[in-house]
């Protein structure tokens, strides 16, 4: 296995470690549970129930009596008396109620029973005692009037001592180990003014909520832990009281104790959650559930309202506004509580019973793993938009399994939790590996800083390009420099001020091709390799690199003038240039390689950079520059040099100065007298004449670039050599390969 391959199999098992550690803390807080993940989860199970909805069975056996704004408006502000409650459990039962239940408390004695009056002293003048003593009690008329069909009369749970306790008229059986010990318990419930308890059928919590429970009503206690033993809820007791089954049957878990799994009504079973709680299946209000206490109260016989009361469970209760029993439902209504029991006692008898176990949550737990090792693993092998895909799809799985189960099974199964931990792994994994890019592009700025201009990095990062490795064949501009009198330099100063010299000019002439967008190859001794078009794309590059050598020149000239050259002697450079292809890339060896070119292009500036002394002057350029700069910089021919390796001599260029010089009337007479010294040579010319010509380039040169001098002067002593050629066709500054490939040391000395 490569050292590449072992590198990336290690950042890949790194980000699944980080993924693997995120599912981890992800299952610590689901098994955690907190608020917000309550919250969310009861949010998202509203959303189920109104999307899908229970819808209202108009035949069910469930009425309740209103005792609405009209009924007060007619019998007078709650609360009536007694013998009032009496009269309408007296209509109730002409009408063929199967059961009565009251979601009221009748905690304390009527205070209109006349029984309570006489002994007020300012009233016990004027009050009749000649009827008997019972019938001057409200509550015993209203207790006798309970006689005539089941009645449940409701208790609240509350904190402080009410009394006489509530001994419950049913009978539990428990199955398991003591499911009731689990329970949701009440310190003290309030009590039922006597004679009332003794008549009663039956006695049920009209609590929709533990104490303190406010806001959405989704669970109500269908049996509550009380001093005086277990007491179910209102609508319970209502059902059971009108099927006259004398128990109920608390089915809790085996192995366990306290944890209730459902309660047992003669032929039906309710699922609960382990504190005795059901999932309430809410249908929308429908105002065809209640009747007016007021139209029942009407003494002729209604067979529209016996037809809506006979055989059914009616529960008396109110939706005034100022009796203040109007809660909110999942669905987001506000319903009178005695509705919730109404609804309880409907969908018992439908069997439409939501439920949600341990097993759900833990497949819930398992969606959450499932959802983040998908997003994991893709993301760590195909990138964050692959891994957002699959995520994605798995989301959609979870919720078509969620919405499913509700709709089919009535199993409340949460999304929540593994989409939106699913998401929040997604986005630490995509900030995870948005930080190890950050890294790595950091790191890759910090080691092409040093090579490339700042431009071409930004362009690098936000083009988002890739370095190809093993290197790709492209067009180029390739530039070697080098310094020339380095050896009296190295003699003249210390080796510890020799590497500060070097140091500070590389750096002004490494600023000048950085400038230009180009791209600094390496430092080789004394000597600067750089090149052009790569690793991003440079419009005219062959121009760049011809204008960096320009900058490069008057870079040297102030570094020269500046105080670390001060009693040192001056420091000249000599520039080639060649354009062409090379491949580019990272070359090298598995453990080690660098970002560089190799090409016949390298090796062509390279022996035209050995030249420069050769033709006396700073900067030559190949044949290829010179086509594709064409007239834009101030050039001028060089003749031909022999390389090593080609068959035919390369024709070179000295750069001269850019496109403002080569526009001055200096340049164009100097052009001018440049190529009548080329003709005088080239049709051999007498050695007079060419030293006149020489002469007056020399004199037209200063004015325009004070190299030009030392170039002319030493022309009319070489063209004896550059005639012996045997082809006079050659341009007149050749120069043998012989003399190219001589030492470098042996030429400096």
């Amino acid at each position: 296995m490569t050292p590449n391959i072992r590198k990336r199999n290690a950042r890949r098992l790194a980000f699944q470690l980080v993924g693997l550690g995120l599912i981890l803390f992800g299952c610590f807080i689901r098994v955690m549970d907190p608020y917000p993940v309550r919250a969310m989860r009861l949010t998202y199970f509203d959303i189920l129930q109104r999307l899908s909805p229970r819808e209202f069975t108009p035949d069910l056996p469930v009425r309740v009596l209103d005792i609405d704004e009209k009924s007060l408006a007619r019998s007078g502000q709650w609360p009536w008396p007694r013998t009032q409650l009496g009269e309408l459990v007296d209509r109730l039962s002409d009408y063929g109620a199967a059961a009565v239940a009251f979601d009221m408390l009748f905690a304390e004695p009527d205070r209109y029973s006349p029984s309570r009056l006489i002994k007020d002293p300012a009233l016990a003048g004027v009050l009749s005692l000649k009827d008997s003593t019972a019938r001057l009690d409200n509550d015993r008329v209203f207790a006798e009037k309970m006689e005539q069909l089941p009645v449940v009369l409701g208790v609240a749970a509350r904190l402080t001592d009410g009394g006489k306790g509530v001994v419950p008229k049913m009978g539990l059986v428990e199955i398991g180990e003591q499911p009731s010990v689990g329970l949701f318990s009440t310190p003290h419930w309030t009590t039922l003014a006597p004679p009332l308890a003794d008549h009663a059928a039956g006695i049920g919590g009209v609590n929709v909520s533990p104490l303190g429970g406010l806001g959405v009503v989704r669970k109500v206690p269908v049996l509550w832990s009380g001093p005086d033993g277990v007491l179910p809820g209102l609508g319970l007791e209502a059902l059971r009281v009108a099927l006259g089954e004398p128990v109920l049957f608390a089915d809790g878990a085996m192995d366990e104790v306290g944890i209730m799994l459902g309660v047992g009504l003669g032929d039906f079973t309710l699922p609960t959650t382990e504190n005795g709680e059901i999932w309430v299946r809410y249908r929308r209000d429908d105002p065809r559930l209640y009747l007016s206490a007021h139209d029942v109260m009407q003494t002729e016989d209604d067979p529209a309202l016996r037809d809506q009361i006979e055989g059914r469970i009616i529960l008396v209760g109110t939706s005034a506004a100022g009796l203040f029993d109007m809660r909110e439902t999942a669905l987001g209504e506000s319903v009178p509580g005695v509705s919730i029991h109404a609804q309880i006692i409907e969908q018992i008898l439908l069997g439409d019973m939501l439920h949600r176990t341990d097993v759900t949550s833990a497949l819930e737990l398992v969606a959450f793993v499932a959802l983040g090792v998908v997003v994991t693993v893709v993301m760590s092998s195909f990138g964050a938009v692959a891994s957002f895909i699959a995520g994605g799809v798995a989301a959609a799985a979870v919720m078509a399994i969620s919405w499913m189960a509700f709709q089919n099974q009535a199993v409340l199964f949460d999304a929540t939790f593994p989409l939106i931990g699913g998401m929040a792994n997604f986005g630490l994994l995509v900030g995870y590996q948005f930080i190890s890019s950050e890294r790595e592009k950091r790191m890759i700025r910090q080691t092409f800083s040093h090579y490339v201009a700042p431009e071409i990095l930004d362009e690098l990062e936000s083009s988002g390009q890739s370095l190809q490795l093993g290197g790709e064949t492209q067009d180029i501009t390739v530039m070697f420099s080098d310094i020339r009198g380095f050896t009296p330099l190295s003699e003249a100063v210390s080796a510890t001020d020799l590497v500060a010299i070097l140091n500070a000019l590389f750096s002004e002439i490494g600023d000048q091709i950085l400038v230009e967008r180009g791209t600094i190859d390496k430092f080789i001794g004394d000597a600067v390799m750089a090149f052009w078009n790569a690793p991003l794309p440079v419009p005219d590059h062959p121009l760049r690199a011809a204008q960096a050598a320009l900058l490069m020149r008057q870079a040297l000239a102030r570094f020269n003038a500046s105080p670390i050259m001060k009693n040192n002697p001056p420091i000249a450079l000599a520039t080639g240039c060649a354009a062409g292809f090379a491949c580019v890339g990272n070359i090298g060896s598995q453990k080690r390689f660098n970002y560089t070119v190799i090409g016949d292009v390298v090796n062509v500036a390279a022996r035209i950079e050995q030249n420069c002394r050769h033709v006396d002057y700073d900067i030559l350029l190949s044949t290829e520059i010179r086509r594709k700069v064409g007239d834009r910089l101030a050039m001028l021919e060089a003749g031909y040099i022999d390389l090593k390796g080609k068959s035919e001599p390369e024709a070179v260029y000295i750069l001269v100065g850019d496109n403002k010089t080569k526009g001055s009337a200096e340049f164009v007479a100097l052009a001018n007298a440049h190529q009548q010294l080329i003709d005088a040579i080239r049709v051999r010319a007498p050695r007079q004449i060419i030293r006149e010509i020489c002469s007056e380039c020399q004199s037209l040169g200063q004015k325009v670039e004070p190299g030009l001098f030392q170039f002319y002067n030493g022309v009319p002593n070489r063209t004896a050599d550059f005639r012996s050629r045997a082809s006079v066709e050659k341009l007149v500054f050749s120069h043998n390969s012989g003399k190219n490939m001589t030492n470098r040391k042996a030429r400096r000395k």
